[in-house]
């Protein structure tokens, strides 16, 4: 990608907001998912991260992960597949001992001319990648977080705004929201905190593999800042959530889009 996203500000001071704690990240190897996973490292937080077969790209987030001098543990897998789900809390309490917090964030999306253009087979993937692999997920890692823990969902404008060439995707993305509302209810009593992120346009691998040149040149421009975000402007408010400071936070989905769109 040109320019290459950024992951991390040279100038973010981790402050140890997230020692001790243990994450898993899914979707950690790119966008989003890199980011939050290195503001944890440098919070202090051991990560562990899913991602499907992109190793490249594992492997540099792993990398800097460490340079970050935090552990890491990577793990290639198809959230889609529940059993794949339970073998990743599982190797990862199996390793650490310990769950804290869950991101789920893995997402796939495609773009389509019109509603005619999605097939069954599309529809079914993209909601087992956006939707149920975030079920599997927290169903599995809710028996372990314990009181104080958390899961943070990644949402999306979409799912508030909708898209027209998003259109599997973005009711994806209101199911998440749903889900957050419904999880954080649910988990309450257990002292497990649910929230969401719900980003605008953000500068991922996902753009310029999903629209033409026209429309990635432009991207983000239709924002109060006529800019697309950084996923290193996204990834604080994980942190934020994940940490102590939020634990009068629950059933929130937190909006992080440049103002929004100028236009209705």
């Amino acid at each position: 990608m040109t320019p290459r996203p950024e992951s991390i500000r040279d100038g973010y001071r981790g402050s140890d907001r997230l020692k001790g704690k243990v994450a898993i990240v899914t979707g950690g190897d790119s966008g989003i998912g890199r980011a939050v996973a290195l503001h944890y490292a440098r919070e202090g937080a051991t990560v562990a991260f899913g991602y499907l077969n992109e190793k490249e790209d594992a492997a540099e987030t792993e990398r800097l992960i460490r340079e970050e001098g935090g552990e890491c543990l990577a793990l290639s897998g198809d959230v889609g597949d529940p059993e794949w789900c339970r073998a990743f809390v599982r190797r990862v309490l199996e390793t650490y001992d310990r769950l804290d917090i869950l991101v789920n964030n893995a997402a796939e999306q495609h773009t389509v001319e019109s509603p005619e253009e999605l097939s069954p087979e599309q529809i079914e993937r993209t909601f087992r990648t956006n939707v149920f692999a975030y079920l599997f997920m927290a169903s599995e890692a809710a028996q372990h977080l314990g009181e104080n823990g958390c899961i943070i969902n990644t949402g999306s404008v979409t799912g508030v705004r909708g898209h027209a060439k998003l259109i599997d995707y973005a009711s994806t993305k209101g199911a998440i929201h749903a889900l957050t509302f419904s999880l954080a209810q649910a988990l309450a009593e257990r002292g497990i905190r649910v929230n969401a992120v719900a980003p605008g346009p953000v500068w991922t691998p996902l753009i310029p593999a999903s629209f033409t040149a026209k429309e990635v040149a432009e991207f983000g421009s239709d924002t109060l800042m006529k800019r697309a975000g950084q996923p290193s402007e996204i990834a604080p408010a994980y942190v934020f959530l994940a940490s102590d400071d939020a634990s009068f936070i629950t059933g929130q989905t937190f909006h992080i889009n440049g103002g929004g769109h100028i236009s209705a």
